[in-house]
């Protein structure tokens, strides 16, 4: 089934991207208001705020609901911008719908109920504005159209979508893996749909933000989503991955923007794949190490010498023949497996000798 689409008609400069920025929750009016205003003042023309911010445990600041809803307005009043904000619930709409947003996006959490998107759907029913759906926080493609595709048949053609990263269990670099092969096999699979990147929520940490949104445009992507607080160490959510408006543009001011070549796009796609292998890699190479010191703590309760020549021997000799399977030079795998190998026994007597 096709999506009909309609495009987003989002402002946007011709140097930069369509940028939607602001804090991850709208704490207070004068918090809201003084970064609404320097963000204006940076040229912005789309201002984010979390209004429902329902946390991964309770007990943390889960936004302050509808009673927020007129600082949203009152940034718009004053300063021009657009605003959008999160919606979750058929109440939220309602709400949001109330105090004239302009912008709705459903969240990671929500993309990934089907029950949740058809009553948002419902909700939405006959409502032109546009709505943003970010991945649900599984990697599963077909999950994500499948909430596109309720919104368009509820008769919303304004759709686009958020890059956010995916939730694994794995300690890793970014908060949320990026796995970039899934947005683009996205736009490959709707070639029309907008689709715009997270770095926030992917880096976790804003000192990650800047590359992100390179990468994001080398990808071809149509805008970012980034969040900005007038005093970030001080934010009540999320204040390790938000920015000030001041470096914001900055980082914006650095971006290039390329134009498309379908040379330098399957280029830039063969490159992404390789960076998603290796990420990959480095996720399977810290699996193996943990195992590895489980082994080290077993050794040493049992009293066992840290290295076992029959095993060590057993891994060159079946990971050779596995690489020459596969199309790799014998020694080049007996080379990686001896580095591997030797980081193992470092571990492991780290571990004997505590």
């Amino acid at each position: 089934m096709e999506l009909e689409l309609e495009p987003l008609r989002l402002p946007s400069d011709k140097e930069r991207p369509i940028v939607i920025a602001g804090p991850c929750s709208a704490e207070t009016e004068e918090q809201v208001m003084s970064t609404a205003r320097n963000l204006a003042a940076k040229g912005c023309h789309i201002f984010r705020a979390g209004i429902w911010k329902p946390r991964t445990k309770p007990g943390g600041f889960e936004g302050n609901g509808e009673m927020a809803l007129p600082w949203m307005k009152q940034v718009k009043e004053e300063t021009g911008m657009l605003i959008a904000t999160e919606v979750a619930t058929p109440e939220h709409v309602d709400a949001a719908l109330k105090y004239d947003m302009d912008i709705l996006w459903i969240g990671a959490r929500t993309s990934a109920n089907p029950f949740a998107v058809q009553a948002l759907a419902d909700a939405l029913q006959g409502v032109d504005i546009p709505v943003l759906v970010k991945n649900p926080v599984n990697p599963d493609l077909e999950l994500w159209i499948g909430a596109l595709l309720r919104l368009n048949q509820a008769g919303l053609k304004r759709l686009g979508v958020i890059h956010r990263g995916f939730s694994s269990y794995e300690k890793k670099i970014y908060r949320n893996a990026p796995m970039w092969q899934i947005p683009i096999e996205l736009r490959r699979r709707i070639p029309g749909l907008p689709i715009i990147c997270d770095p926030s929520h992917i880096g976790g940490r804003r000192d990650l933000i800047a590359p992100l949104c390179q990468q994001a445009m080398d990808l071809g992507f149509d805008g970012l989503i980034v969040e900005s607080h007038c005093s970030p160490e001080k934010a009540w959510s999320d204040a390790a991955q938000q920015v000030t408006p001041d470096i914001l543009d900055y980082i914006l001011s650095l971006l290039v923007v390329r134009d498309h070549n379908s040379t330098t796009e399957e280029l830039r796609f063969l490159r992404t794949q390789i960076d998603e292998i290796d990420n990959s890699l480095m996720g399977l190479l810290a699996k193996r190490f943990r195992i590895c010191r489980e082994i080290g703590t077993f050794k040493k309760e049992h009293n066992m010498t840290i290295l076992q020549a029959g095993r060590y021997n057993e891994i060159l000799e079946k990971r050779g023949a596995q690489a020459s399977l596969c199309g790799m030079d014998a020694n080049f795998a007996a080379q990686v497996f001896e580095l591997i190998h030797e980081e193992s026994v470092r571990q492991q007597l780290e571990i004997v000798n505590k």
